[in-house]
């Protein structure tokens, strides 16, 4: 649904046909939520609508693995030349609920690696986190934008008490959605109901790297950004209205609400995804 919504917005500004090249992370393991659609048949969609709105789109799928921090990704984008800042052309990145997958362990901590997967980037050591060293690696390839969206939930700790205690207080949230929008029975449902029910599993049945998802609160991630060397920056105005327009019109009980250079999206008055946009510094 965004890159459609990001091809209509350059559409309606060039007159010269633009050129999108779109390159994305081709998941090997299976996480929810699950897409019916092969990686392949998503980019010919995309291609195809690209151009019903006359812009110009490539699109290219490079294995990757959350398990190593995307290691094999970021080695792609650094060997390959696909971006030519010379001609004008722009590097934005779209962190988008990806990285509650990427490991908090150590370099170190991997089972079976006597290598550093990131031996190219000299500024990451065998005792930094998975999590430190692809955003670290992220910020050497010198983007122009980064866009970070995920959770705001705090599914991390070691302790299991914990982690329950924080599942009861964010998780109630996608059950009371779902029955606000979808009936009992329905396809929809019982696909949403599944990635849930995948969520509770892997929080209380999994520990250490078994543990697939841990999700960050959105105060960690900003530290995080900071760390690696980015600068947060506002959203437009015109950008968060019409975000706020949409809810308002099509989503009863979901509202937008701004903290500090972040925006923030509330079920019922209760933070559920935050979406940050950052620069290097």
């Amino acid at each position: 649904m965004q890159i459609p919504t990001l091809i209509d917005a350059i559409a309606n500004r060039f007159e010269v046909p633009p050129l999108i090249k779109l390159t994305v992370a081709g998941v090997t393991e299976d996480v929810p939520p699950m897409l019916d659609l092969s990686y392949e048949e998503l980019g010919s969609k995309l291609v195809n609508f690209a151009w019903s709105r006359n812009v110009i789109m490539e699109f290219r799928i490079i294995p990757s693995s959350y398990a190593d921090g995307f290691s094999s990704l970021i080695e792609q984008l650094r060997v390959q030349h696909l971006v030519y800042a010379e001609s004008g052309e722009a590097l934005v990145i779209n962190c988008h609920m990806m990285l509650h997958y990427i490991p908090e362990e150590t370099l170190s901590d991997f089972p079976g690696s006597k290598s550093n997967p990131y031996s190219y980037e000299s500024s990451c050591s065998s005792m930094s986190s998975f999590r430190t060293t692809f955003l670290k690696s992220l910020r050497s390839l010198d983007p122009t934008i980064v866009v970070l969206v995920d959770e705001d939930a705090d599914l991390t700790s070691n302790s299991l008490e914990s982690r329950l205690r924080s599942a009861f207080n964010y998780l109630w949230i996608p059950f009371d959605a779902v029955d606000t929008f979808l009936p009992r029975g329905s396809k929809q449902r019982q696909w949403y109901e599944a990635d849930v029910c995948w969520k509770i599993m892997n929080l209380i049945a999994h520990e250490g790297l078994q543990r697939v998802e841990r999700l960050e609160p959105k105060i960690q991630w900003i530290q995080r950004m900071r760390n690696a060397d980015f600068r947060g920056i506002s959203f437009a105005e015109d950008a968060i209205s019409e975000v706020k327009t949409m809810l308002d019109e099509h989503a009863a009980g979901w509202g937008l609400k701004k903290e500090d250079d972040d925006l923030v999206l509330t079920w019922k008055g209760h933070n559920v995804v935050f979406a940050s946009a950052w620069l290097p510094v």
